[in-house]
C-alpha cells in the first residue's frame, strides 16, 4: 500500500525537480509572494513542473504557499522553480499588499482642528 502513495505522489525526488540546488537564485519570495505568468512566453524548454508552475499562474495571481500546493511540492522547490522562472521573464511576483494601517484618533483630531482653522 505505501508503494501505491509513493507512486501517486510521483517518483521524482525534490532534488531531481531543482537539479540538485535547494537555494533559489533570487532569495525575496515568501509565502504570500504573489505570482502571475508572463503571457505568451514559449513554454518549450522548460521542465513539466516548470510548466505546470507557469500554466497555474496563468489563470490570476497566486500565493507561493498557493501555488506550492497546487503543485505539491515543498516551499523550498517552488521557491527555486520560481526564481529561476523569473529569471527566464516567464513568472512575475510581487509582494503581498500589506494592509492598510488606520490613522490613529489623535491625527484625525489634529486634521479636524486644522480644517476647522482654515473655515
Amino acid at each position: 500500500m505505501s508503494r501505491a502513495r509513493g507512486h501517486e505522489r510521483g517518483l521524482v525526488r525534490p532534488y531531481v525537480v531543482t537539479n540538485g540546488r535547494s537555494e533559489p537564485t533570487r532569495n525575496t519570495f515568501d509565502l504570500v509572494t504573489l505570482v502571475t505568468a508572463v503571457p505568451d512566453r514559449p513554454v518549450q524548454g522548460l521542465s513539466p513542473e516548470q510548466r505546470r508552475l507557469v500554466d497555474l499562474c496563468a489563470h490570476g495571481a497566486l500565493s507561493l504557499a498557493e501555488v506550492a500546493a497546487h503543485l505539491r511540492l515543498p516551499v523550498s522547490v517552488t521557491k527555486v522553480l520560481l526564481g529561476d522562472l523569473v529569471d527566464s521573464g516567464h513568472l512575475l511576483t510581487r509582494a503581498a499588499v500589506p494592509r492598510a494601517q488606520l490613522p490613529t484618533s489623535q491625527l484625525l483630531q489634529e486634521v479636524l482642528d486644522g480644517l476647522r482653522a482654515r473655515l
